[in-house]
């Protein structure tokens, strides 16, 4: 049977499933919930100055009939009392000491504010501890959150700040709101940070109400950019995360990985990418806190079945095979596929092909349906014909390669080959 247990940062859980620092990690009442549940620890919602959030926060992207595709809140920090949290959070150690409890910080931008803030948090007992540096809204006006997040030498020197007097160990929450997540990583490893998590949500707007004319959600009228989260995400996600994995300079410091995580699925992906653990908020939201059986038992059985026995045999095992599109084989071609068997005689391959790529599907008209076949000479193997098929498995792609050798787009240069002989 495969072992959950996780190590991060020398904090220990029971699986590596934590709750984001969000909503359902605001009060004792929620946390004690998920616990209950088993959810191997929580990143508490940040706690700074007091603030008051409004009403409305919340808004989503539905697509296709499915509920919260996308999802997008204008919620700021925690804004109940800073010492009730803490007081809260002392209780949690105290009743679940196997589970992992980091707090989530957002100090104002001194270092006396950030060393008050630590101590106190320290005394609760937590584990670790987590710096906001992504929150794209409310925050920022305040120079805080993303705003910290974008300026590489601003982020480095708060975590320089930090280091001074942390004892226990610190992750550096990352945004997404930039060119690339890499400079700001570089920046905080070099300033000391233990680890990192990545991403924050991504600044948004997720829709306009067409008769109020007022994006969504409002408040009086009005609107402001949000946070994205939720499956949308998660492709955005993955690439930065990947971006940490293959860079010297960070590829070293362990990730817990944030964005769209919503099966045992996406988590894997996200640990075979370079995620020491991952943690986990819209599906909570969207689901409940239940879906923590889902996550593990699917985690598990997928582990027997691949012969892993802990998380760590296969952490950022998918790193080494991205690489360069200069180097990809140009050799390696692959044609379509329609078993006729399984074909219901739609015929969107054959349109969006005809329409949008290659035309390279036959149409025989006939009665009481048409028959579609691939003209295997006009094929490119782009996949969209296997994409848009509702059939499982109707169309597959086939592996015709050009050539023998491994050639790539560098190869081609050095030898000065011409383009149309391939």
């Amino acid at each position: 049977m495969a072992n959950l247990r996780n190590t991060y940062l020398g904090i220990s859980s029971p699986n590596p499933f934590w709750l984001a620092s969000a909503p359902p990690t605001d009060k004792y009442h929620n946390v004690r919930r998920a616990l209950d549940a088993g959810w191997g620890g929580v990143v508490w919602k940040t706690l700074g100055s007091q603030v008051k959030n409004v009403s409305s926060r919340y808004s989503s992207v539905d697509y296709n009939g499915h509920r919260m595709m996308g999802f997008n809140n204008i919620e700021l920090i925690s804004d109940r009392p800073l010492d009730l949290n803490l007081k809260e959070i002392a209780q949690i150690v105290r009743e679940y000491p196997d589970r992992a409890m980091i707090v989530s910080l957002m100090a104002d931008n001194n270092r006396t504010a950030w060393h008050e803030l630590i101590k106190k948090t320290e005394d609760t007992g937590a584990h670790g501890i987590e710096l906001n540096f992504g929150c794209p809204h409310g925050m920022i006006e305040r120079g805080m959150g993303a705003v910290v997040g974008q300026d590489p030498e601003i982020a480095k020197m708060v975590v320089e700040w930090v280091m001074e007097a942390a004892t226990i160990p610190v992750i550096t929450k990352l945004t997404p709101n930039v060119h690339s997540v890499v400079p700001t990583a570089k920046a905080v490893v070099a300033g000391g940070t233990n680890g990192l998590s990545l991403i924050n949500t991504i600044q948004s707007i997720t829709g306009v109400d067409l008769d109020t004319f007022v994006p969504n959600p409002f408040v009086g009228g009005q609107s402001v950019y949000g946070g994205y989260c939720g499956p949308a995400v998660k492709p955005i996600a993955l690439k930065m995360l990947t971006t940490l994995g293959k860079n010297p300079a960070t590829n070293h410091v362990p990730i817990s990985g944030i964005g769209g995580i919503s099966t045992w699925r996406d988590a894997v992906e996200f640990m075979l990418l370079g995620a020491a653990n991952v943690q986990i908020c819209t599906a909570a939201m969207r689901y409940g806190f239940r879906i923590i059986d889902d996550l593990c038992s699917g985690l598990s059985n997928w582990m027997d079945e691949k012969g892993f026995a802990t998380t760590d045999e296969f952490v950022g095992l998918s790193i080494p095979k991205i690489t360069d599109w200069e180097k990809l084989d140009l050799n390696f071609h692959i044609v379509a596929d329609i078993n006729q068997d399984k074909c219901i005689h739609c015929g969107l391959c054959y349109i969006t092909c005809e329409d949008t790529s290659h035309q390279a599907i036959n149409l025989e008209q006939g009665k009481p349906y048409n028959t579609y076949t691939i003209k295997e000479e006009e094929c490119v193997g782009c996949n969209l014909c296997k994409l848009v098929c509702p059939v499982e498995d109707c169309i597959t792609m086939v592996e015709q390669r050009k050539g023998d050798e491994y050639l790539n787009w560098i190869a081609y240069q050095e030898r000065g080959l011409p383009l149309n002989d391939h």
